[in-house]
């Protein structure tokens, strides 16, 4: 007699320790090659409590190579905690930054009137929106608005555009909610901007990733999430990334920086191919 099917693979459907030393050396050492631009610009959007804040300071804690928490979280998702437009720079020394930044943005909610105004994260995609704009869920940031960039440059605008959703909540994902990301990412396309989707929370989601984060890539039921999120969002396999961000942990994990290094060499190589455009 067998015993219960195994939750894992024999083997990840997608490697990310092998490369991970090369990968961060790229990670550090990349200039973007058009002038225009010193950083290549990544905004982060998805539903309220998704992990984007926590996302931010674990790329800083990879970087750092010790615990950062400077994007503000709040362990009580029940409402955006991040209100304000901010650009996060990562500081190699005091004299110089990487040459990527994250922007941050209020979360959606399912209600219409809660949570960021799809048109203003269009906006933003565009590069409209000013830095340290107060998002306001009731009304939509207009052209001749304090807030408003009438102006953009090219370092203004997004350069790639990334989704993050829990990985323990897709199956639950309401329909209206779908439907704002799916607005937004149809603005993106329409633009040529690149996309990548990242599911966060996978040691919540499985069992297996909790007693080991090296599982990741190798646990069954976070494959099946990945392949319900590609078929609701249209977002393709190969850009969607698996991680888990640091929360508990107050020293650096190979393990944990291995799945987001991947994930940040992927955006820099989509931003890198936009900006050739």
């Amino acid at each position: 007699m067998g015993g219960a099917p195994s939750a894992l693979l024999e083997q990840p459907w997608r490697e990310v320790s092998e490369k991970y030393k090369d990968n961060l050396k790229f990670v550090k050492s990349y200039q973007p090659e058009n002038k225009q631009v010193k950083h290549l610009r990544i905004l982060l959007h998805g539903p309220v409590g998704a992990g984007k804040s926590s996302f931010i300071n674990s790329v800083d804690s990879v970087l750092k190579c010790r615990s950062a928490g400077r994007a503000l979280t709040n362990a009580n998702s029940g409402s955006s905690f991040t209100r304000k437009y901010r650009t996060f720079k990562f500081h190699k020394n005091q004299e110089s930054t990487y040459s990527f930044v994250f922007n941050d943005i209020m979360g959606f909610e399912h209600d219409s009137d809660r949570g960021v105004p799809v048109e203003d994260v269009k906006l933003a995609l565009r590069g409209h929106v000013k830095e340290g704009y107060k998002f306001n869920p009731e009304k939509e940031l207009k052209e001749g608005v304090d807030g408003y960039n009438s102006d953009p440059t090219l370092e203004d605008k997004v350069h790639v555009l990334v989704c993050v959703v829990p990985a323990d909540t897709v199956s639950r994902l309401s329909d209206e909610m779908v439907e704002k990301m799916r607005e937004v990412r149809l603005a993106a396309s329409e633009l040529g901007i690149p996309q990548v989707a990242i599911l966060t929370r996978v040691d919540e989601a499985c069992p297996e990733v909790k007693k080991d984060t090296k599982n990741i890539y190798k646990s069954k039921n976070l494959k099946e999430k990945v392949e319900k999120f590609h078929q609701r969002l249209g977002i393709p396999m190969n850009c969607i990334f698996l991680v888990k961000n640091y929360n508990q942990e107050i020293e650096s994990n190979d393990k944990i920086n291995a799945a987001i290094v991947c994930v940040l060499k992927q955006m820099l190589y989509f931003g890198e191919d936009f900006l050739e455009k």
